[in-house]
């Protein structure tokens, strides 16, 4: 509604009487008495409130509305614009402008609260005249006589207690608000800011809660039926009771009439129109707890949790809705088929990233968020096993001395480590004597690469995690290289992911994009890719762990594609891993028990957790076309340092 023409087409006659019917059949007042009554008081009260607007100097400043913003719900949507949940604190609420709502239920609303609007200044002197009439008849405050305006301020700014000094405080506001801002912005606001029941602040989530469409397109019905609860929203909710909704909307629609606002086809139909309701939308869950809870976290880091409550922010992740439930569903898949194999309370942990924007297009924390809201993918701190020897192995490469076909010995050695003697083994008990680095990888021997980590120096595979992203707690003992540190499966994702697009690396994310409810652009994470690491160490390492896939610990992993990848078992089996890549795709796959128990006998990477890598990526890459990655020989060798 753009001015007040709006109603002028069917702005009725004023009629003295009509604002009187409630009265008839007072005891003792007459007619005549009362008109002159309620002139008389009619006449008082307003010169006293101008009067009285001089001397209220420590009411709240109205003019700082002009640069108001209510509190406003947030709502987070998959990639492809699905709504996946809203947050919002008390007020769940979205603002829309006032040319974005029916006029249907404009007319509606001023018909029901205040049909004098465009005609007076704040108060309506014979409305209040009229309530202080019935207060004085009831010996009480029965009565409010308060316009749009003054609901408005008295919402705004003041308490709900009824009293006779918050009501002249209420018109004292409303006049000064008037004289800032055009009668239009008002009914915007006052639209966007009333209670319409069951946690819904504005017309907006009102309407898509009680009739699942927008404010903009609500029926003369509908918008009759919604106008009837301002006064008692929850008690005259089709929710709670569709004969109370339907007794309000009529005398809404009477009212309406009455006015000469709509015309009796009108009425008659309005009264006709099936009411299809929508469902309480408020309180409802999320539909993926695990992608809208770590969303949540990250915009409470980034804006603050009050921001993330009340200011209205509409969120674009980076996954794919369809994506997730089909990554959701291998893992309660494989969750059961461990338990068939007798490993109980097992979980296990899922992240994909796209390694060309760090974008996560996949988390799962864990198999069932109804029972736990814990989120193993990214709170979850477990020892990654021999799937950390590649940031060791990348480690050597990078200083020019060493590469896949570098010959290590695999042999025994012990090593003073703190107050004792640290004597490294190999998973199977024995030493196989010299070979290339690429098979001490494929094979995963234990004792090849810790010497290779002595030999670069352990602070400098720290120096590699923490450029991979890697900030768990590390000291540069000896069992480093061994994987004897705590990491969440998406810092093992991300860091792969880094490795498998040649060293250049973006923060891993799972918001794209975060505007405000105007469409004003609050955070871009658009890739701004940096080099981080050699690219040409980066292909080496990745060109090793394509031999761990086709002729190592990793068969299980194979797949109808180029990949690279790396198993990781605990020497107790208490954490199982498989992490592994494509060019487009990087996966980490973790298993294991919450109470850190072993979770079985000889249980390995290979066996138990690539299959199950494999399982998701042959379904996530179905429709991906084929790459190759990039072979060392592409990039220039670093000179030994």
């Amino acid at each position: 509604m753009s001015s007040s023409r709006t109603f002028e087409d069917k702005q009725p006659q004023r009629r003295a009487s009509s604002g009187f019917e409630f009265l008839k059949g007072v005891g003792q007042v007459t007619g005549g008495t009362l008109l002159s009554i309620t002139m008389l008081a009619s006449s008082i009260v307003a010169g006293g409130l101008v009067g009285l607007a001089i001397s209220f100097r420590n009411l709240p400043d109205v003019r700082q509305l002009r640069n108001f913003f209510p509190s406003e719900t947030t709502y987070i949507y998959d990639v492809k614009g699905k709504l996946l949940t809203s947050i919002h604190g008390e007020a769940n609420r979205e603002v829309v402008p006032l040319d974005r709502i029916s006029p249907n239920l404009k007319r509606a609303v001023l018909a029901s609260e205040d049909s004098h609007f465009y005609d007076h200044h704040g108060i309506n002197p014979t409305g209040v005249g009229r309530a202080v009439v019935v207060n004085a008849v009831a010996g009480g405050v029965k009565e409010g006589g308060s316009t749009v305006t003054m609901q408005l301020v008295k919402n705004l700014f003041l308490s709900r207690k009824r009293a006779f000094t918050r009501k002249l405080a209420e018109g004292v506001l409303a006049i000064r608000l008037e004289q800032i801002l055009t009668k239009d912005q008002i009914l915007e606001m006052y639209l966007n800011q009333v209670y319409w029941g069951h946690n819904n602040y504005g017309v907006q989530t009102a309407a898509r809660s009680y009739f699942n469409k927008s404010a903009e397109y609500l029926s003369l019905g509908e918008s009759a039926m919604m106008a009837g609860l301002i006064q008692a929203p929850e008690e005259f909710s089709p929710f709670a009771s569709m004969k109370l909704a339907k007794q309000t909307q009529k005398e809404v629609l009477g009212r309406m009439l009455k006015l000469n606002w709509i015309n009796q086809s009108e009425y008659d139909n309005a009264l006709k129109q099936e009411i299809k309701l929508g469902r309480i939308k408020s309180f409802q869950g999320s539909a993926l707890p695990y992608i809208t809870n770590t969303v949540a976290q990250e915009l409470a880091k980034k804006f603050g949790r009050e921001t993330l409550l009340k200011g209205g922010m509409r969120v674009q992740t980076t996954v794919d809705a369809k994506f997730q439930i089909m990554a959701e569903e291998t893992v309660v898949k494989w969750h059961k088929s461990l338990l068939g194999q007798g490993l109980s309370k097992n979980q296990i942990a899922l992240v994909a990233i796209d390694p060309r924007t760090h974008f996560i297009k996949a988390l799962v924390g864990g198999v069932d968020p109804k029972t736990s809201e814990f989120n193993r993918a990214t709170q979850s701190q477990r020892q990654p096993g021999s799937s950390f020897k590649p940031f060791v192995y990348y480690t050597a490469f990078a200083t020019g001395k060493y590469g896949p076909d570098s010959t290590v010995v695999d042999s025994p050695v012990s090593y003073r480590d703190g107050d004792g003697w640290y004597f490294p083994r190999n998973y199977d008990g024995g030493f196989s004597g010299a070979m290339p680095i690429r098979t001490a990888l494929a094979q995963s021997r234990n004792i090849p690469v810790i010497k290779i980590g002595k030999a670069v120096g352990m602070n400098r595979v720290i120096e590699t995690c923490r450029t991979l992203g890697i900030m768990s707690p590390m000291e540069p003992v000896t069992s480093l290289p061994l994987g004897a540190i705590g990491v969440t499966p998406l810092e093992m994702a991300s860091a792969y992911a880094t490795f498998a697009n040649y060293g250049w690396q973006s923060p891993p994310t799972v918001i794209a994009r975060v505007t405000d409810s105007s469409g004003n652009v609050l955070l871009d994470n658009t890739p701004k890719p940096q080099r981080v690491l050699d690219p040409w160490a980066s292909a080496a390492i990745i060109d090793v762990m394509r031999t761990v896939v086709t002729s190592g610990t990793g068969k299980g992993a194979a797949i109808a594609r180029p990949s690279a990848g790396k198993t990781g078992t605990t020497s107790s089996e208490k954490d199982i891993w498989y992490v592994g890549t494509v060019p487009q795709l990087t996966t980490a796959v973790w298993v294991g028990r919450d109470d850190n128990r072993q979770l079985a006998s000889r249980a390995t990477g290979g066996g138990m957790v690539a299959p199950i890598w494999k399982d998701f990526m042959e379904k996530a890459l179905k429709n991906v076309p084929v790459e190759n990655f990039k072979p060392p020989s592409q990039f220039s060798r670093p000179k030994s340092n």
